[in-house]
């Protein structure tokens, strides 16, 4: 391990040291260490499957002591906690990716669940909503306690979240991934809290794929790759750049991003493989909104085309409402495939037609997690597995197997349960198994989100692959650079409507951002 040099401190909070972590087959965890400063945000990176997430819930007692190997000392005591209740009475809390909140009770009630101001069993009520309502302004959520957290956004039940751990006196903070379903203004929110929870002598160690946020956040920055860790950086004396982290996480040089690619050279005036015309959806519930409005797409073989928006603009909406009328009411408008028209009121009949989506919520709509990823590759197209109406196993292996070394999915067999794998070895699942079926148009919605750059470009490739073998490709994205390292042109949207089309030549961030911060009334 090569460690950079790293100023004076004080004695570490935090200590593992040499830690190893074993599941069936899999060495998670191999000699790791990792120390942390008081009053330090330490960033932890690496690609998915890198052993981030396991470390941390080590450290946090999800794997208690005696399922592992190593110490772990916390304020210079060994500690060997038995789990989560545990660590968290000595002060360390860990807020998972996927928030740990109960959508149907208050903000008041979630910030002390399990640790509420009770007298003999009956609870202040006065207390709870008074300690509840300083807290929130700790975090600066200006939300009434009693609010209820399905009644707020995903950034505010973040700040939830932190509010939550203060309550438990926290003296270490663990994010993992904290951003990765906020938009930019909630993203920077967060990021302003953790700078201020710092300033109030709070340690911090956050998971991200956001090589900016932690330049922006971070003190140190502890790289790992395959389970081991390869080294740990100081951002402040200039040693962690992003070049230098990128080549500790995939054990190379990403000169480019992107894979090279040769731009669509088709005829721009043939027939699309899919043409959108007048699509028009309105909200499920807000009957009178227009979600989608008026939209126009054509997108030709061959080609890759983006669309962008900032949160709102109706992006997703567009992709579901066409995939089988999977969101909205009310929808209107014509679909061509080739030329003629189709109709796609439901996802059976969308797949019949060669079209297919893959969601940007991987977990939800994706994937079955509790599901072997031989079944997950093979479920959008069971008759292709089938023989009289009876599943061939071992068809489906050969086919799950072929799939798993083309797509280079990282887990020991196609049996692995899909919950299990990495955000990244998931994501390709999902489209190992549109893949299979065959579409001749593939709707990509974030098909990179929450996963690390070596990942990416893998996901890239596969991108590549399709649209060189003659599929038409929508790619939305949020991320601006992806939509130009990667599309042919890119259409932009803002509040439902479609505010610009811009080809590959002329696109650039500053283009694609003006067009999608037009106004549209």
């Amino acid at each position: 391990m090569t460690t950079a040099p790293v100023s004076d401190r004080s004695a570490p909070v935090l200590e593992m040291r040499s830690i190893v972590k074993t599941f069936p087959g899999v060495r998670a965890l191999s000699d790791v260490s990792l120390t942390v400063a008081p009053g330090e945000v330490h960033a932890v990176c690496g690609e998915n499957g890198a052993g981030k997430s396991t470390l941390m819930k080590v450290l946090s007692g999800v794997h208690p002591h005696g399922s592992y190997q190593g110490e772990i000392l916390f304020e210079g005591t060994p500690c060997a906690f038995k789990d989560i209740r545990a660590s968290e009475a000595r002060g360390i809390v860990i807020i998972h990716q996927e928030l740990a909140l109960v959508p149907y009770l208050s903000i008041a009630e979630n910030i002390f669940l399990g640790n509420e101001h009770a007298t003999r069993g009956i609870i202040s009520w006065n207390e709870t909503l008074k300690q509840a309502a300083a807290l929130l302004e700790r975090v600066g959520l200006r939300e009434h306690p009693q609010t209820r957290i399905a009644d707020i956004g995903v950034g505010k039940q973040q700040l939830v979240e932190i509010a939550k751990a203060l309550a438990k006196r926290v003296k270490l903070l663990i994010l993992d991934e904290p951003t990765a379903a906020l938009n930019d203004r909630d993203s920077a929110q967060l990021l302003r809290l953790m700078l201020e929870l710092k300033d109030q002598g709070i340690a911090s160690i956050i998971i991200s794929h956001k090589l900016n946020e932690i330049a922006e956040v971070a003190d140190s920055v502890t790289v790992l790759r395959d389970g081991r860790t390869v080294e740990t950086l100081d951002v402040r004396a200039g040693s962690a750049t992003e070049d230098r982290i990128i080549r500790g996480m995939v054990g190379r040089d990403l000169d480019h991003r992107f894979p090279e690619r040769t731009p669509y050279a088709g005829d721009p005036a043939a027939e699309p493989a899919l043409d959108i015309r007048d699509w028009t959806v309105h909200h499920p519930i807000d009957r009178q909104r227009k979600v989608v409005d008026g939209v126009s797409v054509q997108v030709r073989r061959g080609e890759i085309v983006g669309i962008a928006g900032l949160m709102g603009a109706g992006r997703t909406e567009l992709a579901m409402s066409l995939f089988g009328r999977s969101y909205g009411y009310d929808i209107s408008g014509t679909v061509y495939k080739d030329g003629r028209e189709i109709r796609t009121r439901t996802v059976p009949e969308a797949v019949a037609h060669g079209i297919a989506y893959v969601t940007e919520d991987r977990k939800r709509y994706g994937l079955n997690l509790i599901d072997t990823i031989g079944r997950n590759i093979t479920m959008s197209a069971l008759a292709k597995v089938a023989r009289h109406g009876v599943v061939d196993e071992h068809e489906e292996t050969r086919v799950a197997e072929s799939y798993r070394a083309s797509m280079n999915i990282k887990a020991p067999t196609v049996f692995e349960q899909v919950g299990r794998l990495s955000g990244g070895n998931q994501q390709k699942v999902v489209l190992s198994k549109w893949i299979f079926a065959g579409p001749e148009v593939l709707i990509l919605d974030e098909p990179t989100r929450g996963i690390d750059v070596g990942a990416k470009y893998e996901i890239y490739t596969v991108i590549d692959r399709l649209a060189a073998q003659g599929k038409a490709v929508l790619l939305i994205s949020s991320e601006l650079p992806e939509l130009l390292g990667m599309c042919d042109r890119v259409y932009t949207m803002a509040a439902g409507r479609l505010t610009g089309e811009i080809p590959r030549a002329e696109a650039t961030q500053e283009v694609l951002m003006r067009h999608m911060t037009r106004n549209t009334r």
